[in-house]
């Protein structure tokens, strides 16, 4: 199974539409992958909390039509990393305060609209599994203020070469709360799938915790992370594709670039089978 990473680097000057339009240029440079992941929040900002606003659609909306008809013309599965998801309700509340978030009445949980919301498509461009961010970041700021926390653990089969292959879906800060992966595993997952907006002084956690992550729960792991300056934050880059072992498959720097890498699904069960830790498992 081959699995491209786009790690989009990008500054605060450039405008949604340009950044649309290049993320999807870039996907369709990857013919020979099965499965192509962009960054968490890359039509905005992860830390640009202003910018959420102006970025916040439906699923139906502009950016995610712009990556359907990139996996289609791809023929590639695409997870297209994570936008601010908004109800119509949401986005209207928006509208009235000129798309600023930090305008917006305080609403308890559950009464928000908007979410952190990573998107999978397939091939021929149809949406086939949405995940919604469980941990919010930001310490009762950020999104935890704002966004809706996601609730459910999400696998996602997909078919590659007549075999089919379970992603786990998660995003950057879940990335620390080991139970998730651990459920994810539980619920057949191979391969984790992990986009992030994770900044540059917190970046050996990432390497880290993508490592861990995959060495634990003897899974491959997808970790795909941004790059660039945007809202007064250097981001950490570094993205990364990982066996089961934990070995380094691929991995960026920290500027804008693409990685790629083969991961044997065979060789994920081996793995659990030649070494079976998980089946000492007491908690």
């Amino acid at each position: 199974m081959r699995i491209s990473g786009i790690q989009l680097g990008y500054d605060d000057h450039e405008t949604l539409a340009d950044r649309v339009v290049r993320a999807a240029d870039l996907v369709r440079t990857q013919h020979s992958s099965d499965l192509i992941v962009l960054p968490e929040l890359w039509p905005s900002s992860g830390f640009g909390y202003r910018s959420w606003g102006p970025a916040a659609q439906t699923l139906d909306g502009p950016i995610v039509t712009a990556m359907r008809a990139a996996a289609r013309d791809t023929g590639a599965h695409l997870h297209m990393g994570s936008l601010i998801e908004g109800t119509p309700e949401a986005l209207e509340r928006l509208a009235s305060v000129d798309h600023d978030v930090k305008r917006l009445p305080e609403l308890p949980d559950g009464e928000r609209g908007l979410w952190n919301t990573s998107v999978l498509i397939d091939p021929a461009g149809e949406i086939i599994s949405v995940y919604r961010k469980i941990h919010r970041f930001g310490f009762g700021n950020g999104e935890p203020k704002l966004l809706e926390a996601g609730e459910d653990i999400v696998t996602a089969p997909i078919e590659v070469d007549g075999r089919t292959v379970t992603l786990g879906l998660a995003t950057c800060y879940d990335l620390r709360f080991p139970e998730q992966f651990r459920a994810l595993l539980d619920a057949g997952a191979e391969v984790f799938v992990v986009p992030a907006a994770w900044p540059a002084p917190r970046v050996d956690h990432w390497s880290l915790l993508a490592r861990a992550r995959a060495a634990e729960d003897f899974c491959a792991m997808v970790a795909v992370n941004t790059a660039g300056f945007h809202a007064k934050t250097q981001m950490g880059g570094h993205s990364v594709i990982l066996d089961a072992s934990a070995s380094v498959l691929a991995e960026a720097g920290p500027d804008e670039s693409i990685i790629t890498a083969d991961i044997d699904i065979e060789a994920i069960h081996s793995r659990r089978t030649s070494f079976p830790a998980l089946g000492d498992r007491r908690l």
